[in-house]
């Protein structure tokens, strides 16, 4: 187990199984030194915990753990592909979807679940840029969906 890894079993986490895509597409993909993971919604053991629009069905505080959840997904994501998660140099980006109410506007705020666990997770390089973006619906009804991309060490 590497550093990563340690760091989000000190925070009570385990790297889930990557989630099987939907559709056609990959959960990752590695090109050159970036690793870019499709959307990940909050799937624990292949159920959404929780459907429906955030500021509706979904509080705002809900919709941030299941963020932190997506991002869990992410990083299992990533190392699919990578590997080993100690390959991060970096988080450069994170997009963040949240199914929101019509009057909903707390995107940020929801999305900061993500931020935050790839902070805890992986310290400095776990600071980016990113896009927090409200929309009407999302796959399979999912409050929230969140893809990462991430730079690697070069071998």
């Amino acid at each position: 187990m590497g550093a990563v890894e340690e760091k989000l079993a000190e925070l009570g986490l385990t790297l889930p199984e990557v989630v099987p895509p939907i559709a056609a597409y990959q959960p990752a993909v590695e090109s050159g030194v970036y690793v870019y993971t499709s959307g990940q919604l909050p799937m624990v053991a292949g159920k959404l915990p929780v459907t429906g629009k955030v500021g509706g069905e979904v509080t705002a505080e809900e919709a941030k753990d299941l963020a932190r959840i997506c991002a869990l997904n992410a990083l299992a994501a990533v190392k699919s592909v990578a590997g080993d998660l100690d390959r991060i140099k970096r988080v450069v980006k994170v997009v963040g979807f949240v199914a929101s109410a019509a009057d909903f506007t707390g995107q940020p705020g929801v999305i900061n679940g993500a931020s935050e666990l790839l902070g805890a997770a992986l310290g400095d390089k776990g600071v980016h840029a990113r896009s927090a973006v409200g929309v009407t619906v999302l796959p399979l009804d999912a409050p929230v969906e969140v893809e990462i991309q991430v730079e690697l060490f070069q071998d």
